[in-house]
């Protein structure tokens, strides 16, 4: 019989990695709740009605469609199975997908509940995401998106508290973080003033590359999409830009000057920067034209957290989508997110070896059973243990002493309880140190006092 697997691009997680995964999710929702944020959660799967069309074509050809129920190929005749049109056959065979981010179901959310909702209204949502992306490292197929959103406010303070958010997150994780920041309004301002008004998602796509595929490429890309060399020589100084953000915040207002939209999209990341400046905020800042993430759906600002010391993609990202809630019939209600991409932070972490050891530990006491006898001596015990707030086993059956001791060690629990004929008559308890192997005769409360001060 073949060994059982798992799908590439998925993980399975064992108890010590879920014990750091949620120090990761219970980190960012201490935060989103300290900035008044309030949770919802919404459905895995949703009409691919709801899905298509809000991630551009690269995002839709990512994303997983769930066959209908049934013979889902009722209705579908030979000529159209045989003609292989695969896009036309989808929306026949397949009427709903595994969401491909939390922040179109959100704006879905929000127009279907709009009458219970006020605003301006704070969501954070911690759940699955699923992309039928090329697996490799740092991306998966199955991981979660952690995000935090704020709908029916224009306000670009929401910006500068998103902005402290990523701040407080990584300095709580103890990771060297770069927070890039550029305005989608800035990247249509330069595509006017070369002339390419109409090009501007093929040039973001395009620049947005910059990192991994380098400047040949990226300007070899800008003319597979039409774009004149002409066009394409004038981008070159506006993509390398160089200099302090104050720097390239004036070189901008010069060379934007003729636009009026790039003009604005300056005149907001100016804000931005000026009011982070107050808030004392401690990691890196920088503002990075090259920064356009390919979805269709930012307005305005652009937000992306680099590690400084893994060499890993984004790990966090979001941004301004002043007309996303228009696509669902609501239209005039301005959006800005940011999204913490929880599986690539634990790759981090585990790379720089950041968890708090109190973090990842579980069971921090196990009594070891002897027999019957001692089994009633000791459920008391435990209960106290538990009550007091310490994580506690009691060994299942009366086994070899080094058998328990070896399950003590390989489930890393710190500290082993030992409850003979002689500790019952003193009603105490015998506390071993599993690290130092150094041993106690306590009483139940001096058990708890002992555990508690660890």
């Amino acid at each position: 019989m073949s060994q059982p697997s798992i799908v590439k691009g998925t993980r399975d997680f064992s108890p010590e990695e879920m014990a750091k995964r949620n120090y990761i999710f219970d980190t960012i929702r201490e935060v989103f709740k300290l900035y008044g944020f309030r949770q919802i959660e919404t459905p895995s799967m949703e009409n691919l009605s709801t899905l298509m069309g809000k991630y551009g074509e690269e995002g839709d050809k990512l994303l997983f469609k769930i066959l209908n129920s049934g013979d889902y190929l009722k209705g579908i005749s030979d000529d159209e199975l045989t003609g292989r049109n695969t896009n036309r056959l989808a929306t026949k065979i397949s009427e709903k997908g595994l969401r491909y981010d939390l922040t179109v179901p959100f704006a879905r959310y929000v127009v279907m509940h709009r009458n219970e909702i006020t605003f301006p209204f704070r969501r954070y949502q911690i759940q699955p995401v699923w992309r039928a992306d090329r697996p490799q490292k740092g991306r998966y197929r199955e991981f979660y998106q952690c995000d935090a959103d704020v709908v029916g406010s224009d306000s670009l303070l929401n910006e500068v508290e998103l902005i402290q958010i990523a701040d407080e997150v990584f300095s709580r994780f103890g990771i060297r973080v770069c927070i890039k920041l550029n305005n989608r309004k800035i990247l249509s301002g330069i595509a006017e003033i070369i002339g390419e008004s109409d090009k501007i998602v093929d040039i973001t796509v395009a620049i947005d590359k910059l990192d991994k595929i380098g400047l040949e490429k990226v300007n070899e890309e800008l003319a597979s999409k039409g774009i004149p060399q002409k066009a394409i020589d004038q981008l070159q100084p506006i993509i390398l830009l160089q200099g302090s953000n104050e720097e390239k915040i004036d070189t901008l207002k010069s060379v934007l000057q003729a636009s009026e939209i790039g003009v604005k999209g300056v005149e907001e990341l100016e804000y931005i920067l000026n009011k982070l400046k107050a808030t004392g905020i401690r990691c890196q800042l920088d503002l990075d034209l090259t920064l356009a993430r390919g979805l269709n759906y930012y307005t305005g600002a652009i937000i992306e957290v680099k590690a400084l010391d893994v060499a890993i993609g984004s790990i966090t990202g979001g941004g301004r989508y002043d007309n996303l809630t228009g696509i669902f019939g609501m239209p005039g209600v301005s959006g800005v997110g940011i999204s913490f991409g929880a599986d690539r932070i634990f790759d981090v972490l585990n790379q720089l070896d950041l968890y708090p050891k109190d973090s990842i530990q579980n069971t921090r006491l196990l009594f070891v059973n002897f027999g019957e006898k001692e089994e009633t001596f000791i459920l008391p015990l435990v209960a106290k243990m538990r009550l007091a707030g310490i994580a506690t086993e009691l060994y299942p059956e009366a086994a070899k002493m080094k058998k328990q001791m070896t399950y003590a060690d390989n489930n890393k629990i710190p500290y082993v309880a030992i409850v003979g004929e002689n500790e019952m008559a003193e009603n105490k308890v015998t506390l071993k140190n599993m690290a130092t192997g150094e041993q106690q005769l306590l009483s139940p409360e001096e058990c708890v006092a002992a555990l508690g001060e660890k």
